[in-house]
């Protein structure tokens, strides 16, 4: 069976994990949908792995009493591997290694910008055709990266990440965010964050967010700017959500839209059911269409299943 030099490493890398004298956390998830897609120019059936991953990562305490952090993130297409193996469906995700201690933690490798981990949980169908990249700017995870982040104080953090420009060409870039509260709620009833972007992939950004839990209700809303480096491309937009836990049952709503100066306007509606089976395992549908001004109109329906480990 013909194996690709990813998959080889990444099988080694398993291997090594169990006989590690460090620490290792082996994690991942699988993210499948049957579903119905018309991207504008017909309907099909389609199967979708969405971001199903498997990772590794871990920590090992030095005698100064720092630590010496790591993770190896890889995302798995589970749902259109080449058979004879010409397609590698193995890519990275978040890699790096850092060291973590009373100031917070560096780390360096490939990671998420601040401000795409600013949103924290708030897109209700991340991963899914209602992600909020769909329309946004920003959602980057990069290599050639130093990100540090903060430990909280009174419930803020500082998250800042320096992008080389690897080239000589190329431009530095710098995301930067503040946040408060806990990202999934369960320490606080409100999360809130402001991140910038500066030329970061191509791109200045601005983005508000934020996130509070009532009762069985999630609400959540997000304000966004953003233009190209050279000015061109000026837009901003909103997001705004909602989710209600009933039982293992959970109904979504998440409405966005942009608007260019350019007097261009795209907007999207995602409505979605999540019925959990286990404390890691669910079963989902959602729709989700996206019409823009220039009578481009698509939408998606599916079903999935995930199951986190």
């Amino acid at each position: 069976m013909k194996l690709t030099k990813t998959a080889l490493a990444l099988s080694l890398l398993g291997a090594l994990a169990f006989q590690a004298n460090a620490e290792v956390d082996v994690y991942g998830k699988a993210n499948v949908s049957v579903q119905s897609s018309d991207d504008g120019a017909g309907s099909f059936t389609e199967i979708k792995s969405n971001a199903s991953r498997l990772g590794f990562k871990g920590s090992e305490k030095l005698d100064s009493g720092l630590e010496v952090i790591y993770k190896l993130e890889f995302q798995v297409d589970v749902s259109d591997a080449d058979s004879k193996g010409d397609k590698d469906n193995i890519t990275a995700r978040n890699q790096y290694v850092g060291i973590k201690g009373n100031f917070g933690q560096v780390v360096v490798g490939r990671n998420d910008t601040a401000l795409k981990q600013s949103q924290g949980k708030i897109d209700q169908f991340g991963d899914l055709e209602g992600d909020i990249k769909v329309l946004f700017k920003g959602e980057n995870r990069l290599g050639n990266s130093i990100s540090y982040q903060s430990n909280s104080l009174n419930g803020f953090r500082i998250l800042g990440s320096y992008i080389a420009e690897d080239k000589e060409e190329g431009e530095n870039g710098l995301s930067t965010a503040l946040t408060y509260g806990d990202a999934k709620l369960k320490n606080s009833s409100i999360y809130a964050a402001i991140a910038v972007d500066s030329e970061v992939k191509g791109y200045d950004a601005v983005r508000m967010s934020v996130q509070g839990k009532l009762a069985d209700f999630k609400l959540g809303a997000m304000y966004q700017t953003q233009e190209k480096v050279d000015g061109t491309a000026e837009a901003d937009g909103y997001m705004l959500n909602a989710a209600y836990k009933l039982g293992s049952t959970t109904l979504k709503a998440q409405y966005q839209v942009i608007d260019f100066d350019s007097g261009d306007k795209v907007d999207g509606i995602s409505l979605g059911v999540d019925y959990k089976l286990a404390k890691n395992a669910k079963v989902y549908g959602f729709y989700s269409t996206f019409d823009a001004d220039n009578q481009v109109e698509k939408d998606y329906l599916g079903v999935g299943v995930e199951y986190k480990f």
